[in-house]
């Protein structure tokens, strides 16, 4: 997996939330440069954690889908001789 790449305007938003929730929350302020390094560090160390959970519902969606699409499909069979 290519590593979680953000444009400038994500990281604008993304660093502005998390200055604000340290100042919020822990009323601590930092600045911005400290905001995008704790950014990069989430994004390289904690992001593929949230990435793959990501995946793991999307395939538990998919899987649920499908199923329907093959009871569909069976129930539009029609009986013939031949039975599986």
């Amino acid at each position: 997996m290519a590593s979680i790449e953000f444009s400038k305007e994500e990281k604008d938003v993304l660093s502005k939330k998390i200055k604000n929730y340290f100042l919020e929350e822990l009323e601590h302020e930092i600045g911005q440069f400290d905001a995008l390094f704790l950014l990069d560090f989430i994004s390289e160390e904690i992001g593929v954690y949230f990435y793959n959970r990501g995946l793991y519902d999307a395939q538990a969606i998919l899987e649920n889908r499908l199923e329907s699409v093959v009871e569909a499909i069976y129930e539009l069979e029609k009986v013939t001789d031949f039975r599986r």
